[in-house]
């Protein structure tokens, strides 16, 4: 029998093609939040994972539609699965919602009892062990070097910055680090430090990468063995401080280098502010600031 045109609805997108639509546009929005939690330019994605920087910006954009091959490329310049870069799909139950919308609710100060909690109900066990550490989290120009030796000063504690114990570790600086052995070497010896520092110190003030946020079972780590606190600034305060400072990483061949320092922050964010405390040193005397910083520790440590 043939069909009857005249009464087939016709739509310029079937709702298959929306929900692949809707599934690419996910792909990309992973992709491109990865890349700025990575702190990594487009260009540099693209040559890390051989695919074309066109190509990579119509993925990013949803209008491209990637293989298993080049999704896996990707995921591994990126130092993840496969399967991080693709939208969650059952994670977005109406009880999983509502749960994630409690917590989006809950101060930061709230955040880690929280954690501790369900972690306690999920594996029986009883809560973490911080001692009296405190960690530094935040951008690079935030000030966790100079605020994080003041506190150090003021509690009596070792200052430690996690950098310095995996060059020494590694026998070299960062840089020739990441130029020789590349990101995925530089992550292992960042988690494999920072359980030599849990083990060797109960107190201390320990500074870390910014980038800590991007290695979630370091980040763990860090958050369930010691007191964090987000030392937070403005993206224009970050800028000058780094600049100041004769690091140009994060502005070299790149003209938009403040659009990818917001983009960077805007990926991290939600991590960072996993902290216990937030400390703005925006507009702030570096007195200010540690004195702000003194104060929130001191609460920490005798909650």
């Amino acid at each position: 029998m043939p069909i009857d045109r005249q009464n087939v609805p016709v739509s310029p997108l079937t709702p298959a093609a929306d929900s692949e639509a809707e599934f690419l546009a996910g792909v990309g929005r992973r992709v491109r939040d990865a890349r700025a939690k990575h702190a990594m330019t487009r260009k540099q994605l693209a040559e890390a994972s051989a695919t074309s920087e066109r190509y990579l910006a119509l993925i990013e954009g949803g209008k491209g539609n990637p293989s298993v091959g080049v999704l896996h490329k990707i995921a591994q310049a990126l130092g993840l699965s496969p399967a991080q870069l693709l939208p969650s799909g059952g994670r977005n139950s109406a009880a999983h919602l509502g749960l994630m919308q409690l917590i989006a609710e809950l101060p930061p100060s709230r955040l880690a009892a929280v954690g501790d909690a369900i972690h306690a109900a999920m594996t029986g066990t009883g809560p973490f062990d911080r001692a009296r550490r405190i960690a530094l989290i935040g951008l690079r120009g935030a000030g966790k070097s100079t605020l994080g030796r003041l506190l150090a000063a003021t509690l009596a504690v070792p200052f430690i910055e996690l950098n310095r114990v995996i060059e020494q570790e590694y026998g070299a600086a960062i840089p020739l680090l990441m130029e020789m052995a590349g990101p995925a070497t530089f992550r292992r010896y960042e988690r494999r430090c920072l359980e030599q520092v849990v083990a060797e110190h109960a107190s201390c003030v320990l500074a870390t990468a910014g980038g800590i946020v991007s290695a979630p079972e370091t980040f763990s780590r860090l958050l369930k063995s010691t007191h964090t606190i987000w030392i937070r600034a403005r993206p224009e305060d970050h800028m000058g401080r780094v600049m100041q400072q004769g690091d140009f990483r994060p502005m070299a061949a790149n003209r938009e280098a403040m659009m990818d320092l917001k983009a960077i922050l805007e990926a991290r964010a939600a991590d960072y502010g996993r902290a216990e405390a937030v400390v703005d040193t925006s507009g702030q005397s570096i007195e200010q600031s540690a004195d702000a910083l003194t104060a929130s520790a001191r609460r920490l440590l005798i909650s």
